[in-house]
């Protein structure tokens, strides 16, 4: 056990943590030049276009250091806000970590948030400079930012490139130098942390574990704490670029287990292995189920490929247990599904992904959060609103709750104002200014994660010139004056285009939303009135004009009377045709609600 060591790498998105995994691969040989690609880490082709980890992996490798063989285990985390909670969890499995910063970018608002998640758990942070070979890079000043932050010796933090190789003997020295190995009781009872799965279409669910007391062994009996449920260990191994299986795995040690499994729901992330004949008494402390916190509505484009969308969302569910979805029906968009995702970015990946590897084409309307409402009636009993249609009338509404989150963002001091009055119009309120350096400031605000839903993450970059980064954790419920906006679009309720908005915004948003809709709707034979209301106050209008055609060009000359007649005929068949027409809601229009302010 004393040569293990279990470690993962924490950075900001594009600071080079995968670039710097692969370096580590080639310098302790667990690659071949066969296997070798960039990112060899990141599977996914979504991964590798966009440059962001989304699942994470683990990898082993050997490595000899003066004379003795080392085990090192690299337990990769995802880089992005929504995927956090694993994020946590993949850091508990570890002893150590490598915090990488950028020479050029310096300390970014994710660097620092999963810097403390590391340090609550108590893990021993070895700072890595990287990127040194850069015209743009601040060595020095970067260092300076580095010790100021983590309170160690300029000489502890590691200069290196990923992309030429350079510092790369040291970070593995320092790995097997500095994180100590793992602790854990041999002879304990099984008592192991689950911190990914994957679904393998063959083989069902394959989970990955750090073994924390005890050993796991091929053919046990083994039980899940937070399901309670037991399975057979088929197969138990570890992980190298292929999986190497073993008849055996021992303390500290992190493999993966392969029991048939079919049902991604039934591992859980963070939940506890034990022996299902001697059980462990206590779980690892910290699981908890994923919440999703964005919800938004998926619809086919054409009706009839409902079947396939369902078809398609069970299978990405099996990759990605932490998409849920509910059936569910519009009377504008006819039969979809009511999805809740992570953030806005796990909902672009699950749309993308829709289409790239199932080509399905949908149609996605606005997404919200969920919300709690409480009665007159009942003032305790909580309801639940996923959806702005599941709110209760206002007259019986006692009070609605929307969740906060506690955003931080880092950014130069000229950016200060605007990013200031962008978060106070979204309704954020300041809770801390901190000068990091003279030129780095770091501001906390308390915000609605409503607010955050819509353009946000685009306006933060333009207002700061993309030099701001942003991050943001969960801090519960608060209570809230919020209205139901609904669209009317010939007088029709479009149930797809409503939103709950607090009633400060509640005016501008409606009016906007009117005004893009005029711009978008196709103009018809007859009037369309596009109106915003709250319940059955009118408080925006727009209209779409008829197409007309000029009854009057045959008439020349004589008396205004004949014209006049002609135009009342014309106005007449125009509102019977209002009375019995349809209105088609173009899929530019769901998508432009979204960018309200270009």
């Amino acid at each position: 056990m004393k040569n293990i060591r279990n470690f993962c790498i924490i950075a900001h998105i594009d600071h080079g943590k995968s670039t710097l995994a692969d370096r580590l691969l080639d310098a302790t040989g667990s690659v071949t030049d066969r296997e070798k690609q960039e990112q060899l880490l990141d599977s996914m082709d979504l991964e590798r276009e966009r440059g962001i980890t989304i699942k994470s992996h683990a990898i082993q490798m050997d490595y000899t250091y003066k004379g003795e063989q080392y085990i090192l285990n690299l337990i990769d985390t995802p880089g992005h806000v929504d995927f956090s909670y694993e994020v946590s969890r993949s850091i508990a499995a570890c002893e150590g970590a490598l915090l990488v910063v950028d020479a050029a970018q310096s300390i970014q608002a994710q660097t620092i948030s999963n810097l403390y998640l590391a340090l609550e758990n108590d893990l021993e942070i070895i700072p890595v400079l990287n990127k040194v070979d850069l015209p743009s890079a601040n060595p020095e000043e970067v260092t300076d930012d580095i010790v100021d932050l983590l309170g160690c010796e300029a000489s502890d933090v590691i200069p290196a490139s990923a992309k030429t190789g350079l510092g790369i003997e040291e970070i593995l020295a320092a790995i097997i130098e500095r994180i100590p190995p793992p602790k854990g009781k041999v002879d304990a009872p099984l008592r192991a942390l689950i911190f990914d799965s994957v679904y393998n279409p063959f083989r069902g669910v394959e989970t990955y574990f750090r073994v924390i007391n005890g050993s796991i062994k091929k053919g046990q009996n083994i039980k899940f704490v937070a399901t309670n449920k037991n399975y057979f260990a088929d197969e138990v191994g570890t992980l190298r670029l292929k999986q190497f299986p073993r008849q055996e795995i021992k303390t500290g040690d992190v493999g993966y287990l392969i029991t048939g499994i079919k049902e991604a729901k039934e591992v859980k992330v963070g939940d506890t292995i034990t022996d299902a004949k001697n059980p462990t008494t206590e779980a690892v402390p910290g699981f908890e189920d994923v919440k999703p916190m964005v919800f938004a509505g998926i619809y086919p484009v054409d009706t009839e490929d409902y079947e396939d969308l369902r078809a398609s969302m069970e299978k990405l569910q099996l990759n990605d247990a932490s998409l849920v979805f509910i059936p569910e029906s519009s009377a504008a968009l006819g039969f979809g599904f009511r999805c809740g995702f992570l953030g806005m970015l796990h909902l672009e990946i699950i749309q993308e992904r829709l289409e790239r590897e199932f080509d399905m084409t949908v149609i996605t309307t606005v997404p919200n959060v969920s919300y709690h409402a409480y009665t007159h009636k009942n003032k305790d009993q909580v309801i639940l609103v996923n959806n702005p249609s599941d709110l209760p009338e206002p007259s019986s509404l006692d009070r609605v709750e929307e969740p906060y989150i506690k955003a931080t963002i880092i950014t130069k001091a000229d950016f200060v104002g605007p990013v200031m009055s962008l978060c106070i119009e979204k309704r954020g309120q300041i809770t801390n200014q901190t000068y990091l350096t003279t030129d780095r400031v770091e501001l906390s605000f308390d915000m609605p994660l409503a607010e955050i839903v819509f353009d946000f993450y685009d306006r933060l970059k333009t207002v700061s010139k993309g030099y701001a980064s942003f991050d943001y954790s969960p801090i519960g419920m608060r209570a809230s004056k919020l209205v139901k906006v609904d669209v009317l679009l010939n007088g029709n309720v479009v149930d797809a285009l409503s939103a709950l908005l607090h009633v400060d915004n509640a005016y501008d948003i409606g009016k906007k939303m009117c005004e893009k809709l005029r711009q978008l709707i196709p103009r018809q034979q007859f009037d369309i009135p596009i109106q915003a209301a709250i319940g059955a106050k009118i408080i925006a209008r727009e209209t779409v004009k008829a197409l007309r055609k000029d009854v009057t060009a045959k008439c020349y000359g004589g008396d205004i009377s004949r014209k006049r007649k002609l135009l009342e005929k014309q106005k007449k068949g125009k509102k019977r045709m209002r009375q019995v027409g349809n209105v088609e809601i173009p899929q530019e229009a769901f998508m432009a609600v979204l960018k309200l302010n270009d």
